[in-house]
């Protein structure tokens, strides 16, 4: 383990949101509450009360400034756009220990909304990978045409793909058929 186990906990929720946003096919990942749902319980963000329309919407909106800062180009752009995103609500640090987790620290106020949760723990998260030198771990796919994002926790910094067996197969075997292209020409 690369981070503690709540900061990579948020990581992934986050990546998952990210990666919710329609793609190059044009599906929405969060069409609706009962997708929302399914977010949150894949991933065990606690806290959550009722969601409606209005979350989805909310998070939907929260998705983009989440994916600039995998996209940032250095510390000091990609540690402004964390400040925005812890700024969004009321930051109320506590220790917990919810849910057979041991302890761990939550920073969004108690009775948050989706979106407030997620930018609070979330730029948090993202707050402590830029601390500890390491936002070169935040990536987008490096696959043509792909806008997903990764947490490259791999030992030797060497994952490039949000998904070895789509994107990164696909270009290994557009490679492998123009060698072969160019072997027979």
């Amino acid at each position: 383990m690369i981070f503690s186990h709540d900061t990579e906990h948020s990581l992934a929720a986050i990546v998952a949101l990210v990666n919710s946003a329609p793609g190059s096919d044009g599906g929405e990942g969060l069409p609706n509450v009962a997708a929302l749902d399914q977010l949150v319980l894949d991933h065990s963000i606690s806290d959550v009360g009722h969601l409606d329309d209005g979350d989805v919407d909310a998070v939907r909106a929260l998705r983009d400034r989440m994916w600039a800062v995998f996209a940032s180009q250095d510390d000091a752009e990609a540690a402004a756009m964390v400040n925005r995103l812890v700024g969004i609500a009321p930051v109320t640090p506590r220790l917990t220990d919810h849910d057979a987790y041991d302890w761990h620290v939550h920073y969004y106020a108690p009775g948050a909304t989706l979106a407030e949760h997620l930018a609070v723990d979330g730029g948090m998260a993202l707050a402590q990978v830029i601390a500890v030198g390491e936002r070169e771990r935040l990536r987008v796919c490096e696959a043509p045409h792909c806008r997903s994002v990764l947490v490259d926790l791999s030992r030797n910094r060497s994952r490039r793909y949000c998904d070895a067996r789509t994107c990164g197969n696909r270009l290994h075997v557009a490679a492998y058929r123009a060698r072969q292209r160019a072997a027979t020409a």
